[in-house]
């Protein structure tokens, strides 16, 4: 994959291509239905892949108290993007003076001339331009006058539930990890660097790798079966996780915990991802840490059951 990071770059590389233009937080199913149907109708008229996003949020400029927290870095979605069949990014600075380009300039400017869209594909409900006076109808006449076609596609429903970003941070915040997973098409997840923890629950209880994510969307406090694996190397191992306050030492700030169900060979991993399976029960504080260590016994046990049942299943590649 190719990756632009100023429309000065693109304009002297990409070719005619078929783009679209989202944030694509999470790049979730619907997005993946967009990024594939580019790749399609690319094929189909012999044009490049292209995706236009932004950076930072759109929203971090224009409504700064709105704008919402990351489910992904743009590092995650340029290669589900790159899975999908795209094979260009522009990673286009949101400035002041980007939101302040009306919707002919933004077509003209930057789909036209910059990118040298011959189509462009958007879901239904896209919005572009200053003050985002434009809609598809806009697009549509716009792409008419400045040598491109406008394709627009319906949102994706799983069990009829809506797919979007939206929907699925609440479903990861209130800590519903299993549905977010299936309209995120795999795990969520939460990468980062492995850090030192306080050391007296260690002691008391289970050795754990604390992780400090990078992600802005943490799923609600309580304990997750997960799936841990190290980027760099390669390795895997299933494992479980709290996210919490460690209420029964009286912690005070957020920790994400992870006790891996298998022993680590070699090296202690310096960065990790752990993906989030299923939620087995909520956070609380033990009268000793003696019982905390039960509870944490018995959860592990409820983990490597989890784990047996799911890798008997068809789906269990659902997120590698």
């Amino acid at each position: 994959m190719r990756i632009y990071r100023s429309l000065e770059q693109a304009r002297a590389s990409v070719g005619p291509c078929v783009v679209s233009i989202g944030n694509f937080d999470g790049c979730h199913l619907g997005h993946q239905s967009v990024f594939r149907a580019v790749a399609a109708l690319a094929a189909e008229r012999g044009l490049e892949t292209a995706v236009l996003t932004f950076d930072p949020h759109p929203a971090k400029l224009v409504t700064p108290e709105r704008a919402p927290k990351l489910l992904s870095t743009l590092e995650q979605r340029c290669g589900w993007m790159a899975e999908c069949g795209i094979g260009q990014v522009l990673i286009l600075p949101f400035t002041a003076e980007v939101a302040a380009l009306h919707p002919a300039q933004f077509a003209d400017r930057i789909l036209a001339d910059g990118l040298k869209a011959r189509a462009v594909m958007v879901g239904d409900n896209f919005r572009f331009g200053k003050g985002q006076a434009g809609d598809i109808e806009t697009l549509k006449i716009l792409g008419a006058r400045y040598g491109f076609d406008t394709h627009s596609l319906q949102p994706v429903s799983y069990r009829g539930v809506t797919v979007s970003s939206t929907e699925i941070r609440k479903l990861i915040q209130a800590g519903e990890v299993g549905l977010a997973g299936r309209l995120l098409g795999r795990f969520y997840g939460l990468a980062g660097r492995v850090v030192k923890g306080h050391g007296i629950g260690s002691r008391q209880t289970v050795p754990t790798l604390n992780l400090a994510a990078e992600a802005e969307v943490l799923p609600g406090t309580g304990v997750y079966v997960t799936r841990t694996s190290e980027p760099e190397g390669g390795r895997c191992w299933e494992s479980i996780t709290n996210i919490g306050y460690r209420p029964t030492f009286e912690g005070d700030s957020l920790t994400i915990e992870t006790f891996l169900l298998s022993a680590i060979e070699g090296e202690t991993p310096e960065r990790i991802e752990v993906a989030f399976t299923h939620r087995l029960r909520e956070e609380r504080k033990f009268q000793s840490p003696e019982l905390l260590k039960a509870q944490i016994l018995s959860d592990v046990e409820r983990a490597r059951a989890w784990h047996r049942r799911y890798n008997r299943k068809p789906h269990a590649k659902f997120a590698n």
